[in-house]
Order: C-alpha cells, then structure tokens, then sequence
C-alpha cells in the first residue's frame, strides 16, 4: 500500500482542521471538504479515509468537473453491455469500485442538478442501477465531498440541492488558506526543497538566501500549497547548483524579456524588461486601500528591484542598467530595502 502523503504544519488553524478529519474520520458518515484551490483537500480526504475503519478497503476519486454531463452516470454507476453505443462489455462505476472504502468526490459544486438528484438517491438508499439494468445494487461507501465553492450560498441561488447538502454535510472541515499560515510557510518550503534536491541528485540542499526566503514568506500564495511546491521545485531545477543557497525564486514560470504584454484589465502587475536592456513598470495596485503613501511606494519599490534582479540572475550592474539607474545607485536602493544579503552578492558576483 502507497504510504500517505505528509500534512505539514504547525499552525493553530492548520491542526484545528486536521484534528477536526481525524475525529470525524471514525464515524461511517459523509463529510464535505471545503478549501481554496492547493490547499490540500484531497490530502484531508486519504486522512479521512486511513484513520477509519475502512482504511483496508479502496479510496476511489473522481474529479466531478473533469467530466462532460453525459459520462457522469456511466462513471458514477456503471453501465451494462449494449446500454449505449460503445459500451460493448459491462463495467462497474466508482460507487462499486469504492465497495467497502472511501469515494472521494471532487469539485462536487459543479455537478449539474440531474447528476445531484441521482447521487442524492444513492446516498440516502445505498443502492444504485447502472446504465441498461433494471437491478438495483447495494453499496456500502463512504463519500467524502469537496469544493472551492460556499454551498449554502449556492443553495441560496439554486445551483445546489439543499437535501443534498444536508445529506453530506454530517460534518464539514473547512481548510485555512497558505496565507493565514504564515508560520508554516518555512516548514514546507524546506520539506519541498529537500525533497527536490533529493529527486535532483543534489548531495544536500545548500538552503534558501536571506532575500528567497523572504520573497517566500512575503507571497500571497494564491495557489496555496500546490503553488508553493511547484515554486519550490522550479527554483531549485533551475538553480542547478547544490553548493550555493538557493537565491533565486522563480515565482512566475512564463515570466521572459520576450512576454507579451498583459492584457488591458487583467490586473496584473508586470516589471517588463525588454532586449534592449530597459525597464517599464506596469503596476496594478489597488489605490483606494493605501492609507500609508510611503509605505506604498517604499513596497512596490522593493517589488520592482526584486523583479528586475530575479530577471537579470542577480547581476547587479545588468540590473542597474536595466532600471536605468548607476551601480552606486543600485546598491544605494538595495541597501534601504535590506537585499545586500551576502550570499546573493557572492552569487552575483561569481
């Protein structure tokens, strides 16, 4: 059996969440699990499911988005041969591939109102009929629901039954988004590093700069977790070097002197550095919630030199000449936003 996968972190709203699966995880009831994008809900569920007393039998998932509205039935249920054009043999649906274990569905909000009237009558009767068959099967499964999305609120609209939600909801564990984990931020970064360095054949992995482990614990991580490890990763591939503190933090993967400009709207904020050496700051900041200029200015400042120094690999006269700025110049911008951290200069200068 696949070991499980580690829950890191130490933070008070991060351990509420897991204490309150692993309580839940002994009961044979439905659970929902609610969390932004890459906060690990599908990690909540393989705990749900490991620490029950149907840890021996299958954890079966289905992402309920991942599927047009008519494969919904023949992947919920199954089908039999000849219910439809291609089925030429019987197959079993994920409610009998999940006999005795755990169904973990996914995105359930975008089920659409059929497929939740005929998950509703599975749960509440424990029976199902595949596809082409008048004979009802009994299934024995836990479900284990998740989303992004308010359900009540979407009951309100009418976009979700209100008997099914009340169906899956015995209990709900709602999981704290990366940012207001700030605490576990170092923990898992390190843990991720190690783990690259690791797959990357690195002898050990050298640590983060002053400055890359400030730039990752002063992101948003809108991603979550999910983003974070794939940040993590990238750096550490692209850094390449197993001797020196990891100083350069790829945040945005796409990010390149030759990228197309953003798009009129989209609210992004792009440091463009054309091939000709010259910088243009295109910012997006919500002007109506500065109450303190300077501290505005002084932050989006440290944003554009911490941009261009990441795009110009730490070069700092490069950076200068791309911010149009003298070298003394540069330093002088540097050392009041506290980026002289001596093992980017070795870096630099190497």
């Amino acid at each position: 059996m696949q070991a499980p996968a580690q829950l890191i972190g130490s933070s008070s709203s991060f351990l509420d969440a897991v204490e309150r699966a692993s309580a839940a995880a002994a009961l044979n009831r439905p659970v929902l699990v609610i969390g932004e994008r890459g906060t690990g809900k599908e990690l909540i569920a393989e705990r749900l499911h490991r620490l029950s007393p149907r840890w021996g039998g299958p954890l079966i998932s289905l992402n309920c988005a991942a599927l047009p509205e008519n494969l919904i039935d023949a992947e919920l249920f199954g089908y039999e041969s000849g219910a439809f054009t291609g089925a030429q043999k019987a197959r079993s649906g994920r409610f009998e591939d999940a006999a005795g274990g755990t169904l973990f569905l996914d995105e359930i909000a975008t089920l659409s109102a059929a497929a939740q009237e005929r998950l509703l009558r599975v749960v509440e009767s424990g029976e199902l009929t595949r596809i082409g068959s008048s004979k009802p099967v009994r299934v024995a499964v836990r479900p284990v629901g998740a989303t992004n999305e308010d359900l009540p609120r979407l009951v309100d609209k009418g976009r979700f039954r209100a008997d099914l939600l009340d169906r899956l909801s015995f209990e709900v564990v709602t999981l704290p988004p990366l940012r207001e984990r700030a605490e576990d931020i170092a923990a898992l970064s390190e843990h991720f590093a190690r783990r690259m360095a690791a797959e990357l054949g690195w002898r050990r992995f050298p640590g983060f700069t002053r400055s890359a482990q400030a730039l990752i614990e002063g992101h948003d991580w809108p991603g979550n977790v999910r983003e974070l490890k794939n940040v993590i990763e990238r750096s550490l591939y692209r850094w390449a070097d197993d001797e020196t503190p990891v100083g350069r933090i790829i945040l945005d993967p796409f990010e390149s002197p030759w990228r197309p400009a953003s798009l009129p709207g989209t609210g992004q904020a792009v440091v463009k550095i054309d091939p000709t050496g010259q910088a243009s700051a295109m910012p997006a900041m919500d002007h109506a919630s500065i109450a303190d200029l300077r501290a505005a200015v002084m932050r989006y400042e440290r944003d554009v030199l911490l941009a261009a120094l990441e795009r110009c690999r730490h070069n700092q006269r490069k950076t200068a000449t791309a911010l149009a700025l003298s070298y003394d110049q540069l330093r002088h911008c540097m050392k009041r936003h506290n980026l002289l951290a001596n093992e980017i200069e070795a870096k630099a200068e190497k």
